[in-house]
């Protein structure tokens, strides 16, 4: 049974199709009825087309992409697109037989100023050490460059909360049930280590120097409407 089904224009596959869905919570349900793309990937390039209408000319690196929706979209059509995971226990920085750089957001093999883009998508709220992975974002970020990105702000208006962390002993402690959300490469899934709110742009700022703005758009014509499907946008800004 439909709960929403509308037509509409996709920015992940650039046509005119419809969008459905038969579940109520919109964010992994309302799909392109086209590429199957959700609406966090549609926003998030929106954005990119919006923002950074020159990206297929720019140095363009992705964490973890999945293989439809802007992912796919970017790798066809940027000549200088690029894409890595976290694969633990093989060397960073070598390539994985699965076709992949090895990289760890907290400690990249990159050399300092690499990329114009650096793009994550739901990819922040898992990181042990959220301070490192951005200040490594932004060593790597050309000048004027740019980290953009979805993270769901389940805290909205409330503080950041660390919901899970490494003890000196190496054992984990959480902050209620532990959470876990799918991963492209890991059948586990990703531990939830952070429950962000509106209070990670100042947390960003403190700890890489970037400039962030957080864009919230509700458009049904465009397949955009869902929770937690705010875009950021960290700029590397230089005077």
């Amino acid at each position: 049974m439909l709960v929403v089904r509308n037509k509409g224009y996709c920015y992940c596959c650039d046509q005119q199709v419809f969008f459905s869905s038969k579940n109520e919570w919109l964010r992994d349900h309302y799909i392109c009825e086209n590429c199957g793309s959700i609406p966090r990937e549609r926003v998030l390039m929106y954005c990119i087309e919006t923002f950074f209408p020159d990206w297929k000319d720019l140095t363009i690196h992705e964490t973890s992409p999945i293989s439809r929706g802007a992912s796919l979209k970017l790798k066809n059509n940027a000549p200088r697109y690029s894409a890595s995971h976290y694969f633990k226990g093989s060397p960073l920085g070598a390539m994985h037989p699965s076709g992949f750089s090895n990289q760890d957001l907290e400690q990249m093999t990159f050399e300092n100023e690499s990329f114009d883009l650096f793009i994550s998508q739901d990819v922040m709220e898992h990181i042990f050490h959220p301070a490192r992975a951005f200040s490594e974002i932004a060593r790597v970020l050309k000048k004027n460059g740019a980290h953009i990105f979805t993270v769901p702000l389940i805290n909205k208006n409330k503080p950041s909360e660390t919901r899970a962390v490494f003890n000196l002993d190496g054992s984990l402690s959480f902050v209620g049930e532990p959470q876990y959300h799918g991963n492209p490469v890991d059948e586990k899934g990703s531990l939830v280590t952070m429950h962000w709110g509106y209070d990670v742009a100042d947390f960003i700022l403190k700890n890489s120097g970037l400039y962030t703005t957080i864009i919230f758009i509700d458009n049904i014509e465009l397949g955009i409407r869902a929770e937690y499907i705010e875009v950021l946008i960290s700029r590397k800004l230089f005077q």
